[in-house]
């Protein structure tokens, strides 16, 4: 009897469980993957199968953003997406999502070798300061590591920099950032080309940044071009003021006087005239 009821309920659980395993939704992708660095395009699909279950819509994202004007109409168990250029810009984590009860989604990758770029291509610092040169990756994935170089006259001299060298160089990385410091800045020997490289799984980039070092007196000049205008300026004007005229100054001091002989000679006159008419 025991035997008999230990049958039925396992029977019972497998008819279950096939019966949950031919609802359970199954999305099948292609490609899985996209690495093929000759690829400039690609179209990615998803395949809704083995379920039951209504399909209200359907929608892409792209590393966790949805995708504009990806949104679909309710009822689709297959759908597409397209790369048109395969780049930096369009690698990542493609996700395709069926609104269903529970929702359900399925990955795709899209790999393309790094992007590095400088951050500034040209960096400026003072002798016996301190420089700091930084590039950035972008794209998927990111770079796993990164390289440091100090270029000769001849690009192919490449020199590698490696961290805490003499206590002069020292380098701070992320995936998608590298830091190098330069310290104590000598004129003569840390001037010049610098190049960064990142590394991933699909190959590596690099980019340059050209460090100049000034003296410590570049500061100074241009302080000492402004004091230098100024003096010659008051130079000049000093010289034109020395070289003025002397008749200038006379017809100056003419002009305010000759007001003063006319009043004495009106006021002779009008002393005479009083002095008749008192007679």
């Amino acid at each position: 009897m025991r035997r008999k009821l230990f049958g039925v309920i396992l029977a019972v659980c497998i008819g279950w469980f096939q019966a949950e395993a031919l609802t359970d939704p199954v999305i099948t992708t292609k490609p899985e993957v996209v690495s093929d660095q000759n690829q400039t395009s690609a179209t990615l699909s998803c395949n809704l199968t083995n379920t039951t279950f209504l399909v209200k819509g359907n929608y892409w994202t792209h590393n966790g953003k949805t995708i504009e004007k990806s949104e679909s109409t309710p009822g689709k168990y297959f759908i597409e997406h397209i790369i048109k250029k395969i780049d930096y810009h369009s690698a990542g984590i493609y996700a395709c999502f069926f609104q269903t009860e529970p929702e359900v989604n399925a990955t795709i990758e899209v790999k393309v070798p790094p992007y590095v770029g400088a951050y500034k291509h040209s960096e400026n610092a003072n002798e016996n300061d301190k420089a700091v040169l930084t590039c950035v990756s972008h794209g998927y994935p990111l770079p796993t590591d990164w390289s440091w170089y100090k270029l000769g006259e001849n690009e192919d001299e490449k020199v590698p920099i490696v961290n805490g060298t003499v206590d002069k160089y020292e380098i701070k990385s992320t995936p998608n950032k590298t830091m190098l410091y330069v310290k104590d800045l000598d004129i003569n020997a840390d001037m010049g080309m610098y190049q960064c490289q990142g590394t991933n799984e699909m190959g590596s980039a690099s980019d340059q940044i050209q460090l100049r070092v000034r003296s410590q007196l570049a500061a100074l000049w241009p302080f000492l071009g402004i004091v230098a205008e100024v003096i010659i300026l008051i130079t000049i004007i000093f010289i034109y003021e020395k070289r003025r005229k002397p008749d200038e100054i006379s017809d100056d001091d003419d002009s305010g006087s000759a007001p003063l002989k006319s009043n004495a000679a009106t006021n002779h006159k009008d002393k005479n005239v009083r002095q008749r008419n008192s007679n």
